[in-house]
C-alpha cells in the first residue's frame, strides 16, 4: 500500500471572519465565472482556509450560484480543523487535511483559492508553492493568491495560470482608504517587500494616488466618480488595466502582472 503523501505547507495562524473574502469571490463569481461555467469537472478549492470554515461554505454559496452542481473542497494542514468543519460537510462541500500539493485524487481544479496565507511564509518560499499549485490545475484554472485585512476592506491577488502568474488585483472598500496606496500593506507576498522607489509595484500604488489626488474635484459626486475618474487617468497613462467601469465602480482594479512583477 502507497504511504499518504505528507502535506506540504506550514499550520497558519487560521484567523477568520465572516464575509472577509467577498470582494475576491464576487470577482470569481463575475469575470472568473467562466471558467467554472465551461469546467469538465466544476471542482473548486479553498486552500488553507483557517481555523473556521467560513470562506469556504461562503464560497460554495456563492458560486453555486454560477453553476449548481459546483463541488467546493476546503483543504487545511491541520487535522483539528478539519475535523470541526466536518459536520458542515454536504453536497458539494466537503473537507479534507492537506496542503499545496492538493489532496483530491487525481482531480485537477478549476480553481484555487489561497488567502491569507502565503502572506505567512517567507519571501523565498512562496514561489515554490506557486509552481507546485500551478501544475495541478486544470486546462483554463487559475490559482489565485492574495491577502486582505481583517474583515475584508483592503484586499490584493495574484492571479496565475498553468504558465505563471497573469494579473494584480487591487480591490478597495469607499471610505476605508485615505490613498490608494493604504492597500501596500496588504499585497501578496510576491509584491509586499517590492513597494520601493525602482520596483514596478511602487510605481503603481504612486501613479494611483496621483490620479487619486487629481480627481479630487470628482469627490462632490462620491468616492466612486473619483475611482471612475483615477481608473480613466491610469489607463489614458498607458497602464494595461485588464478590467473596465464595470468593476472599477467596484472599487476594483486589475492589472497585467507584467506591470508590477518584482524586479
Amino acid at each position: 500500500m502507497q504511504k499518504p503523501q505528507k502535506p506540504v505547507g506550514n499550520v497558519t495562524r487560521g484567523t477568520t471572519n465572516p464575509n472577509r473574502l467577498r470582494r475576491v469571490d464576487r470577482w470569481l463569481a463575475g469575470p472568473q465565472g467562466w471558467r467554472l461555467r465551461r469546467a469538465a469537472d466544476p471542482l473548486i478549492i479553498d486552500l488553507g482556509y483557517g481555523a473556521a470554515p467560513t470562506t469556504a461554505v461562503e464560497l460554495h454559496a456563492r458560486l453555486g450560484r454560477v453553476r449548481r452542481d459546483v463541488d467546493v473542497v476546503g483543504i487545511e494542514i491541520d487535522p483539528a480543523r478539519v475535523r470541526s468543519a466536518k459536520p458542515l460537510e454536504r453536497e458539494g462541500l466537503s473537507f479534507r487535511q492537506g496542503g499545496f500539493e492538493l489532496p483530491v485524487e487525481g482531480r485537477r481544479p478549476v480553481m484555487v483559492r489561497a488567502f491569507n496565507v502565503l502572506r505567512q511564509y517567507s519571501e523565498d518560499e512562496y514561489e515554490a508553492h506557486w509552481d507546485m499549485v500551478r501544475s495541478r490545475l486544470a486546462v483554463g484554472g487559475i490559482f489565485v493568491d492574495g491577502t486582505c485585512d481583517e474583515i475584508g476592506r483592503r484586499a490584493t491577488w495574484v492571479e496565475l495560470d498553468p504558465h505563471g502568474p497573469l494579473s494584480l488585483s487591487i480591490s478597495l472598500r469607499f471610505g476605508a482608504f485615505t490613498l490608494p496606496s493604504d492597500v501596500a500593506e496588504r499585497l501578496p507576498k510576491a509584491l509586499i517587500h517590492r513597494n520601493v522607489p525602482g520596483e514596478k509595484v511602487h510605481a503603481l500604488l504612486q501613479a494611483m494616488d496621483t490620479a487619486w489626488i487629481q480627481a479630487a474635484p470628482q469627490a462632490s459626486y462620491g468616492n466612486r466618480q473619483r475611482w471612475l475618474a483615477m481608473c480613466t487617468a491610469l489607463r489614458a497613462s498607458g497602464w494595461p488595466l485588464l478590467n473596465g467601469p464595470a468593476r472599477w465602480r467596484l472599487g476594483e482594479i486589475t492589472v497585467a502582472w507584467d506591470a508590477v512583477a518584482p524586479g
